[in-house]
């Protein structure tokens, strides 16, 4: 093959993070423009578009893990995250050599806040997250961060 390849996969999550670590929610939603299983492979590959591929299942993975390991880092600072929403993509570029591989995952996280932290604090609790995140300890894959931060007004979900 020598096409390169995306897989993209939208996540959502609200709450807040303001009570603590013992107190916020771990539940959050994720897309990958189709049903989840049952799986399929890659329609580059003869699989089936309408199905999740286990390239998407590596995305899911990896910005899940990068999510808990962000709300973790903010819950424990005491910063409260209102809202975390990310599309992550994953690209698997064409090889001259050697087997296909997933490159690079790119999260694109768009944080909101209450208050005024700055955004360099909001920087390093993303970074931090990075390094504790298992998932992407765990992969060769490269992992690149492009967060984007929102503060919500007088305390309130935007």
């Amino acid at each position: 093959m020598t096409d390169r390849h995306e897989y993209v996969v939208d996540l959502s999550w609200s709450g807040s993070t303001g009570e603590g670590y013992e107190h916020y929610a771990r539940t959050y939603e994720m897309s990958t423009g189709g049903a989840l299983g049952p799986f399929s492979a890659d329609p580059a590959f003869g699989g089936d578009a309408a199905l999740a591929n286990p390239e998407q299942l590596l995305v899911m993975a990896a910005v899940s893990c990068q999510l808990l390991s962000f709300l973790a880092v903010a819950a424990r600072s005491r910063v409260d995250v209102i809202t975390y929403v990310d599309r992550a993509v994953g690209v698997m570029p064409p090889q001259s050599e050697g087997p296909m591989w997933v490159t690079t995952i790119t999260l694109s996280p768009q944080i909101t806040v209450r208050g005024d932290v700055p955004e360099a604090k909001l920087h390093r609790m993303v970074e931090i997250g990075h390094r504790e995140c298992f998932i992407a300890n765990s992969l060769r894959t490269q992992i690149e961060l492009q967060p984007e931060f929102r503060r919500s007004p007088h305390g309130l979900s935007l």
